[in-house]
């Protein structure tokens, strides 16, 4: 139920008692100034957990006169979506504005309720529902709106009583505790730190920026951020694909937004695996990905021909490194024409012979495809049958024409439901001839080598964002923000959406073409592309700082709904150094998406070039092939629940502030930690540990315990990156091999890692990794959780638990070792009783570890798709 119509003190410049339903005044704001750009709440009424309300300009927005008249009358509307999701709307009372379509991004819509109830004399209303820790205010004269915890009083947010609203030119304040506040997200940018940091803008309008060009906007538009306070997690979305800044005072936000509405979006959290998980409701899960996509990729600008690629594969395997995975750029097409095949160095005779050797050692193959379609060649299909389509964007009545890779091109018009089957059919036709696995989209923001001239008043908004770091205009070389799509939409207001778009296109034609599970990696992103597709982050160069601020991003995307990411190992442009590059792969090994990827007429930097970066490779990738269950099952808690792969250490210790500022470490889900080199020459790493036991995945009887979070060094030779698993965790692992379907044949193992109190947990899910749905009603798989614990005899007991078995091979696959680390025991002990189901088995060994024993079980033969106790004593 609604609350509406509880008093409040009069005058929100004053500061009031904070109470538990009323938000106070924003943390340090002068209200001096508080009558400019303001509006009245003139009417409000509510209708169950919906509260509506009529604004009236009472004072123009004090800003430049060039931006544009104010808008007099807005219509505002708050609803409790859930009882942790609250929506608050504002947008023209007289006009519709453009939002993005129900189509794209489906939501709930508010109920229509007028706003009728005129006020009789200033004050606030309250929007709450039992069971929800989220109340919003609605303060009158001059309007504010707050958003605050019923459970601490907490205000999330607090507009200031300045609001501008006009046709081109939203802006909004929010006040922060700049004491208590740390914020991540709003991207995307190279970050030089994954915490926000005062004084910065970010700017969202994708654009063709490399990504090693650090604080400026680059291909995707996320205008998402969490707020983590004192252990409590709250998140904000405004749901806007307009240009805009954000600019980050420490003590306020502010927004400044081209067009569109204000749209936003409070999560209530209070965990930040809570807060992603409500997010990705909203904007949608993300969508699983094959099993074979967690393998390692190899892919290059520049490679001459097919026999190149052959000489790669071969090189791979003669040094024994894993490859999954061969790409190919844009060398391999006609003139850089999509959908095409150079007949000299890539004819369809060579590649495609090349293409089944691949399937036929279980490795897979995936292609680049840009959007832009040439039209230079009057006999070029794809062009004809998509002018015979109509399917292109348009601008003063006829095709808009870009310039990209292959010279002049057309662009799809994803807006139009025909642009999708033109899309799906090209595909389809294609991959009769090289049957690839996954494909690649890229130069979709969209690029465009050229700078359209401006022909109307939307080509120069009268606010300048902040492009490229210098407010570039916004039609600086992509499509002109005049050109129109399909329903008369501009590109102004679409622009952001176009990867999006192409992704979701790409993702259908997909899985409508083979039936399977769709792999896609896009450049360009947007709220809710994870739905359809995975992402790195774009050109970055090789350099030490480049490597860092991988994890920045990587992290991110984890905040954004989009798990499956990583960066160019090795660095995309210049030139890698030895030292770099193997350092890199010690990292890039455990991104969600590792590939190694580099640019044309730069040194190659395949894994077996260098035998030192050989060694690190197949140290390094051994252990994530070893870990693909693990993996594996957190691809499932994501497509579930939105749970980042890799994420920052607060996520499981939200309640240690020492964890807020970490980013040259993260985890994969809640049980490994990884703490990388990224200094040269460094044969070292200081890591931040926090409170409990940590153990080496390299050594198992090494480990770190600590009563409080600290800050260690670890030693980290050439080849080495320190990789721990916490206490209190139960990893499933199998055998390392050269591809994912080879490990997946060999016997798991269970990597049990006690917690100071004797216990663990963890879980397992297998499928197929290739049917289009992941752990739904129509897919086959087993999903088996396991715990353990420590009785007062000193018995460890493992026990599984069988909560899912459709996938009958699980049946079929059994765990061959259980290793337990963290025993107590006064010595080494060379023997131990094991007892599977109650029946003795052959005795196990143990080795001593700090002050700990490390129990090795082997000989097993425990059915995954049966439920099982081991004890151990």
């Amino acid at each position: 139920m609604a609350m509406a119509g509880s008093p409040s003190a009069a005058g929100s410049c004053h500061l009031p008692a904070l109470l538990l339903f009323l938000a106070a005044v924003p943390w340090g704001v002068d209200c001096a100034g508080a009558g400019a750009g303001t509006y009245d709440v003139v009417s409000v009424t509510s209708s169950g957990s919906q509260l509506s309300a009529g604004l009236e300009l009472a004072a123009a927005g004090g800003v430049d006169p060039a931006l544009g008249p104010d808008v007099q009358r807005l219509h505002l509307t708050a609803s409790l979506e859930t009882n942790t999701r609250l929506q608050v709307r504002i947008t023209d009372a007289d006009r519709p504005r453009w939002e993005i379509p129900q189509d794209i991004l489906p939501r709930p819509t508010p109920e229509h309720v007028v706003p009728y109830k005129p006020l009789a004399s200033p004050g606030s209303r309250v929007l709450s529902a039992p069971g929800s820790d989220l109340v919003f205010t609605l303060h009158s004269s001059p309007f504010r709106f707050t958003v605050a915890r019923v459970s601490n009083g907490d205000v999330l947010f607090d507009s200031l009583p300045r609001l501008v609203f006009k046709d081109q030119y939203l802006e909004l304040t929010t006040a922060l505790p700049s004491e208590r506040a740390n914020l991540y997200g709003l991207g995307e940018q190279t970050k030089q730190s994954f915490r926000l940091r005062h004084g910065d803008t970010f700017t969202l309008w994708n654009a063709d920026i490399a990504a090693a060009t650090v604080d400026v906007n680059l291909y995707g538009s996320h205008p998402f951020y969490m707020d983590l306070r004192a252990g409590a997690a709250h998140g904000v979305l405004l749901l806007n694909s307009n240009g805009m800044d954000v600019v980050y005072g420490g003590s306020s936000l502010t927004y400044k937004v081209i067009g569109g509405i204000l749209d936003f979006y409070f999560f209530a959290g209070p965990t930040p695996l809570a807060v992603v998980d409500q997010y990705t409701d909203l904007v949608g899960r993300p969508a699983p990905m094959p099993y074979w996509s967690f393998g390692f990729h190899q892919c290059r600008y520049g490679y001459e021909n097919v026999n190149d690629l052959e000489r790669v594969v071969a090189g791979y395997a003669e040094a024994k490194i894993p490859l999954e995975v061969m790409w190919t750029d844009i060398d391999y097409m006609d003139s850089f024409k999509d959908f095409t095949l150079n007949r000299v160095n890539f004819s369809a005779a060579e590649l495609r012979p090349f293409v089944d050797r691949l399937h036929r050692n279980a490795q897979k193959y995936v292609l680049i495809l840009d959007p832009g379609i040439s039209i230079i060649d009057p006999k070029y299909g794809t062009f004809i049958r998509g002018m015979e389509a109509g399917i292109f964007l348009k601008r003063n009545g006829t095709e808009f024409r870009g310039n990209v890779w292959p010279g002049d091109v057309y662009f799809p018009d994803f807006l139009n439901p025909r642009a999708a089957e033109f899309w799906a059919r090209e595909i389809s036709l294609f991959r009769r001839t090289i049957p690839v696995d996954g494909l690649w989209i890229d130069m979709n923001e969209i690029s465009n080598f050229f700078n359209p001239d401006p022909l109307t008043p939307l080509d120069e908004p009268p606010y300048s964002i902040n492009n490229q770091g210098d407010r570039r205009t916004i039609n600086y070389k992509t499509a002109a923000a005049s050109a129109t799509h399909y329903g008369g939409v501009s590109e102004f207001d679409a622009h952001n959406l176009f990867g999006l778009l192409e992704s979701r296109a790409t993702h259908a034609a997909l899985l409508r073409d083979t039936g399977r599970r769709p792999f896609v990696l896009s450049r360009s992103t947007f709220v809710g592309s994870g739905r359809y597709t995975a992402h790195w982050t774009g050109d970055n160069d090789a350099t030490w700082g480049d490597l860092r601020y991988s994890i920045n991003t990587m992290l991110s995307f984890g905040l954004f709904g989009m798990p499956m990411v990583g960066a160019d190992i090795c660095g995309f442009g210049k030139n890698t150094t030895e030292e770099l590059c193997g350092r890199w792969i010690q990292l890039g090994a455990f991104y969600p998406f590792s590939r190694d990827h580099s640019a044309i007429f730069t040194v190659r930097r395949e894994l077996y070039l260098w035998d030192s970066v050989a060694r690190s490779a197949r140290k390094a990738l051994g252990l994530r092939y070893r870990l693909l269950p693990y993996l594996y099952t957190l691809m499932y808690q994501a497509h579930v629940s939105g749970a980042p792969m890799a994420r920052p250490l607060f996520f499981s210790f939200p309640d240690d502030a020492a964890t807020y500022g970490v980013d040259a470490q993260f985890m994969l889900g809640r049980a490994v930690l990884v703490s990388p080199v990224l200094q040269p020459g460094a044969t070292s790493v200081e890591a931040y540990f926090p409170a409990g036991r940590w153990f080496s995945l390299f050594d198992h009887s090494s480990v770190v315990v600590s009563k409080v979070g600290k800050r260690v060094t670890l030693p980290a030779p050439a080849d080495t990156v320190n990789v721990h698993v916490a206490g209190g965790s139960i990893v499933p692992m199998q055998g390392h091999a050269l591809t994912t379907a080879r490990a997946r044949r060999t016997a798991f193992r269970l990597l049990v890692a006690l917690a100071e109190d004797g216990t663990a947990a963890g879980e397992l899910f297998v499928d197929d990794g290739e049917s289009p749905e992941m752990g739904g009603t129509r897919s086959k798989f087993s999903l088996v959780r396991f715990t353990s614990s420590t009785g007062t005899d000193g018995v460890v007991r493992v026990r599984s638990q069988v909560v899912h078995d459709s996938y009958k091979p699980s049946r079929r696959m059994v765990i061959g070792k259980v290793v337990v680390m963290g025993i107590k025991r006064p010595a080494p002990m060379k023997k131990l009783s094991v007892r599977v189901n109650g029946a003795e088995v052959k005795a196990a060994s143990m080795e001593a570890g700090t002050g700990l024993g490390v129990a090795h079980v082997g000989g097993l033969s425990l059915v995954v798709g049966q439920p099982f106790e081991l004890a151990i004593s």
